[in-house]
């Protein structure tokens, strides 16, 4: 029998209603999505727990005490496990869908009640309405309205129609038709009749339809979860396709008790608005046990009501004025309010990706909203418009049919990640199987089967197309299609028992850290050659939005940029991406203007912006290096901050009343001790910002039998009986003098010459030219070490006292007079090889030139910018 292309005829139809009708149906997704605008900005607005409970107070009005008891601990549990806002959206397309179905379905039923001709045709409509699979209602929906909550609505409506038709026709008809005949007999005209006899008797039937309406419209709207429809349905189908069982089990009771306070409330509703249902309730109460009346007391309407608009009038002040609702922190804001919408697999470098860019645009002003697709979905989505742009294209092979399919409707935005590549791998503990061929002979060993994942992808396609025939896989083996999570479940429990297992996986991928595997070799090449990661947007939206589509192009990840972000998301668990986004970007500080710079690459301004403090510094090269550092980062930040040497006493002495600012170089608790004792009432310690210093005497190593400061002492005619000092005030030249000689006797012997630091560095650099012996004044940290073979002497007296730390320190008015650089200081650190870096950066820029060593050294550091001296808006 020739093949009857029912399917075929079925897109044309569909093609030509799109192509000429396109009017109307952006009338109704106008429509559509208005309505749900609204109810989920009434749902939404309010507090949590307010709202609840309103809802408590209508079930208390409807159906007693203890069932508003239990509704509002329902509500509140949904808010515990925080899918509150899921919960509104869903119960708001279920509202806006519900009404759009009764106000079709009553009148059709009623129709059909009163005409059976109508009735004969309506039944095989509604039976194939009915029986229809509920995802085949998705199809035509994404391609009249795009994704989202219009085709979620559609769909659901045409689902959830029949049993409003059905039990409105059957309502009406079981109506005593004695008393229909008795309403014509006196006269009464027809519509009278309807509304005032036959609608009244029916209304318990008419309104069991409608509980059955609500009933099944919540179930459609899971379902319209996978089209981007918001809500629970989203929330479950991300578990779904992640196999979470902790997420699919909290979004599946978030449904029961939506689903459970509807049926409940719709039910209920029956006995408030029809007759015979009032006095059944009637007398239900009178023959309630007096004991128990308090459980079957009802607040009258009127009570009710004043209830339900005080609680709302709360509410929405709350939402007002007392919302803690913090938004998004804006650092730059270049979006100022725009709308980008982006699209995702839930696949990791998909949701680590998309995740990474909706918190870099909301620092950057605008306003994302991410939703998760299957992948004929998104590429779909995007062609029609309603997705900008997604971060998770595999090209030129694995997306290859969606490409070629879209590709004049879509914007290639560059790669970001490669090269991947796609393979079968197997546990090593499997023997014998190191290629795809060598898989083909093993097919009892593997149980005939191959475990995929989700039936859309790429991969899945590329090896029921070409893999499997390539090697003659189809005749032996059958690809498993699931889920990325299903496949990895399944991977985990056979690895686990040392079972024999083939899965489809792709590289880079997490799980060839976590196992031991073997990526199976592809000799034919039916893979193809490994993708790039690419971006793509839809047509026209660099044009619309060409800053965010330059971001989007220079976008690059490396493989430990990339495994670490995903690291971070998965750390911080599911539902707080964005968490793990952030803790990522504070562990790579730098990396969000790296990766979204403010256009013209100006520098965000602090919240003191105009600043002037006065830093002072001593010539030690420590001191040099951060001063100068800081003078850059806080111009760069909008201060303008004056910089001036001082001698040691001097610089105290100065900051004691108030012309010096703050310091960078406070040697304690040793070094510079009888500075601070004298000066410390007027002074604050902001913080040490480097460990572990030590101060000592240091000699070249070709200096022999010189190890320690009791070496010293005979030896006095090997180094001229001179120690080269460094300036005189330091703390370190009057401890070496006042103490570290004496303890050792080494105060008759040697003389300690006084002079600066620079001075002390040339006369070790001319001695050691010569390889001549000499004894100077160092310090640890300290590049010398690093350019000189150097023998640090040991202490064993402990005469220089315990290790320093580096401090910050200032006039006592500091913290209240910049508040936002001592807050930058009190967090800032630098370790051994920065600073070093940094020291040798200026020193190879030569004298006069530090601002460019300190700029050649930030430029090596990209970030270092924001970690030093973070801005918050």
């Amino acid at each position: 029998m020739p093949r009857l292309q029912l399917g075929d005829w079925i897109n044309s139809g569909v093609n030509w209603l799109r192509d000429n009708l396109s009017w109307l149906f952006d009338f109704i997704s106008s429509v559509v999505q208005g309505m749900y605008d609204g109810v989920n900005t009434v749902l939404s607005g309010p507090e949590p727990l307010l709202l609840a409970g309103i809802l408590a107070l209508l079930a208390w009005w409807l159906r007693g005490l203890l069932p508003a008891v239990l509704a509002f601990l329902g509500f509140a549990l949904i808010d515990s496990i925080e899918l509150w806002g899921e919960a509104m959206n869903t119960l708001a397309l279920v509202l806006v869908a519900g009404v759009i179905t009764i106000v079709f379905a009553v009148p059709l039923g009623i129709w059909a009640s009163r005409n059976r001709a109508v009735s004969a045709v309506i039944r095989p409509v509604l039976d194939f309405m009915q029986t229809m699979p509920a995802f085949v209602y998705l199809i035509p929906g994404i391609f009249f309205f795009g994704l989202g909550v219009v085709p979620g609505v559609v769909a659901t409506v045409i689902f959830s129609m029949p049993p409003g038709v059905r039990m409105t026709e059957l309502g009406i008809r079981q109506v005593d038709a004695e008393l229909v005949e008795a309403a014509d007999a006196f006269g009464t005209h027809p519509r009278r009749t309807l509304l005032r006899v036959q609608l009244p008797l029916a209304l318990p039937t008419i309104m069991a339809g409608v509980n059955q309406v609500i009933m099944l419209a919540l179930s459609m709207v899971v379902i319209a979860g996978m089209v981007g429809a918001e809500g629970l349905g989203s929330t479950v189908f991300q578990a779904i396709s992640s196999v979470d069982v902790a997420m699919g089990f909290e979004g599946g009771i978030a449904v029961v008790i939506l689903a459970m306070y509807l049926d409940r409330m719709t039910s209920a509703l029956n006995q408030r608005v029809s007759p015979l249902a009032r006095r059944a309730l009637a007398k239900e109460k009178a023959k309630a046990l007096s004991g128990l009346k308090v459980l079957h007391w009802r607040p009258a309407t009127s009570v009710a009501m004043v209830g339900v608009v005080v609680l709302a009038l709360v509410a929405g002040g709350m939402s007002m004025f007392g919302g803690d609702n913090e938004g998004p922190k804006v650092s730059a804001n270049v979006g100022k309010g725009q709308s980008v919408n982006i699209g995702y697999i839930n696949w990791d470098e998909g949701v680590a990706s998309t995740f990474l860019w909706k918190e870099l645009l909301e620092q950057r002003g605008f306003k994302p909203k991410v939703q998760s697709y299957d992948v004929g979905a998104l590429y779909t989505g995007m062609a029609a418009g309603n997705i900008d742009f997604e971060t998770d294209s595999w090209l030129p092979t694995t997306h290859a049919s969606y490409w070629s399919k879209y590709k004049s409707k879509l914007e290639n935005l560059g790669s970001w990640y490669g090269p991947t590549s796609l393979e079968v791998a197997v546990p090593s503990y499997v023997k014998g199987v190191k290629t795809l061929e060598d898989l083909e002979k093993k097919s009892s060993t593997f149980k005939k089967k191959i475990v995929g994942i989700e039936p859309g992808a790429g991969e899945m396609k590329l090896m029921q197309d070409k893999v499997m025939p390539g090697y003659g896989l189809n005749k032996n083996f059958s690809l498993v299609k699931g889920s990325t999570a299903a496949m990895l479940s399944q991977l985990d429990r056979s690895y686990a028992k040392k079972e024999p297992i083939a899965v489809t996986l792709w590289s880079p991928h997490w799980a060839y850290d976590k196992y031991k595997l073997t990526k199976l070799k592809d000799p034919k090449g039916a893979f193809g050659k490994g993708d790039h990661i690419d971006s793509l947007a839809r047509k026209g939206f660099s044009k619309e939005n060409p800053q965010v589509a330059k971001w989007i192009k220079n976008f690059k990840l490396d493989e430990k940029q990339l495994t670490s972000l995903e690291s971070a998301i998965q750390d911080a668990g599911k539902g707080k991406e964005q968490q793990g986004v952030r803790a990522w970007l504070k562990q790579n500080p730098g990396m969000a203007n790296k990766l979204a710079p403010v256009p013209g690459g100006v520098d965000q301004k602090g919240k003191d912006a105009g600043a002037a403090p006065m830093i002072g510094y001593f010539p030690w090269d420590e001191d040099i290096a951060t001063t100068y550092l800081w003078k850059n980062v806080l111009e760069r930040r909008g201060y303008k901050p004056e910089i001036k040497q001082y001698d040691v006493g001097s610089m105290f002495t100065g900051m004691s009343t108030g012309q010096v600012d703050v310091e960078f170089d406070g040697w304690l608790p040793v070094a510079q001790k009888q500075y601070w004792d004298r000066y410390k009432k007027n002074l604050v310690d902001v913080g040490s910002w480097y460990d572990k210093t030590s101060l000592e005497i240091a000699v070249p190593s070709y200096v022999k039998d010189v190890k320690s400061l009791a070496d010293l002492k005979g030896k006095g005619g090997t180094f001229d009986g001179k120690i080269v000092g460094i300036e005189p005030g330091t703390g370190e030249m009057k401890l070496l003098k006042g103490k570290v000689l004496k303890e050792y006797g080494l105060d008759k012997e040697y003389k300690v010459s006084d002079g600066s630091s620079p001075a002390m560095l040339a006369e070790l650099e001319r001695s050691y030219a010569k390889k001549e012996p000499v004894a100077v004044v160092l310090w640890t940290p300290h590049w010398a070490y690093t350019k000189y073979k150097l023998t640090k002497l040991a202490d064993p007296k402990k005469a220089f006292g315990a290790s320093n730390q580096l401090h910050t320190l200032a006039n006592k008015s500091f913290p209240k007079k910049f508040p936002e650089f001592n807050g930058w200081l009190k967090k800032w650190h630098m370790t051994e090889k920065e600073l070093a870096t940094l020291e040798q950066a200026i020193q190879d820029a030569g004298k006069g030139n530090e601002e460019k060593g300190v700029q050649k050294w930030m430029d090596a550091h990209p970030g270092i910018v924001d970690k030093m001296a973070p801005v918050t808006s």
